[in-house]
């Protein structure tokens, strides 16, 4: 009995860290970007920032449906990197979920320089398996 607790729970493990460890696949082209702000732009506060998806679409968090995700901003941190695909992203200032199938946001941004980059999850709030993210912005709140 013990051997075949001890098979089940490696057993459980194992597929527990294969599901957690990899996203939803994306879809072949698949492309997120900000609509409204460049590279580089002056604004004023509150900020509004419009999100668009290309070649998926989306569905609020906890919603598994092929060929779509959710968005999720990443401000003032550094650039999606390799470590961030391995597992959810985090919720917290930098990291602003948008689970409820949110496309825009007005944020309250201190003045001076902000970084900002999409970066879109599966229903599970991790990034997706060739992970679809838009170029990072430079934008300065006057």
């Amino acid at each position: 009995m013990h051997k075949t607790l001890a098979a089940t729970a490696a057993l459980f493990t194992l597929l527990s860290t294969a599901a957690l460890g990899q996203g939803t696949p994306s879809a072949d082209g698949a492309e997120v970007y900000i609509v409204n702000l460049d590279d580089g732009a002056a604004v004023q506060s509150p900020v509004r920032i419009v999100f668009g998806m290309r070649g998926m679409g989306v569905a609020p968090a906890g919603i598994e449906m092929e060929g779509t995700g959710h968005h999720h901003l990443f401000v003032n941190r550094a650039p999606f990197g390799d470590a961030d695909a391995a597992g959810n992203i985090p919720a917290d200032d930098n990291h602003i979920h948008f689970g409820g199938g949110q496309t825009e946001v007005t944020l309250e941004l201190p003045a001076g320089e902000h970084t900002l980059q999409l970066v879109t999850g599966d229903h599970n709030h991790i990034p997706h398996d060739r992970p679809v993210v838009s170029e990072t912005i430079t934008i300065t709140v006057e």
